[in-house]
């Protein structure tokens, strides 16, 4: 795994690298990159660098209903990056 090589990758490529490596399916994964550029990762490295590290905190667990919303507040808390 590098990450400076993964987040340089073509759109398809990085979702199913997502996918693959930690269960996320496209869907999840737009919705996880909407929020991040909603929160002013606007770089599209940075904020793949961030879903990355956002998705390998979470350990292929499930997010549930309404979940996922909750699970990026929670990260942003951690990191204090958000806004």
């Amino acid at each position: 795994m590098n990450i400076e090589i993964d987040v340089q990758m073509p759109d398809l490529s990085f979702i199913r690298l997502c996918e693959s490596r930690y269960g996320v399916n496209r869907g999840v994964y737009n919705a996880i990159d909407q929020w991040f550029y909603e929160q002013g990762w606007i770089d599209i490295v940075n904020r793949r660098k961030t879903i990355l590290s956002f998705l390998a905190r979470q350990a292929r667990q499930p997010f549930g209903h309404g979940g996922l919303s909750s699970k990026l507040q929670e990260y942003c808390n951690l990191k204090g990056e958000c806004s």
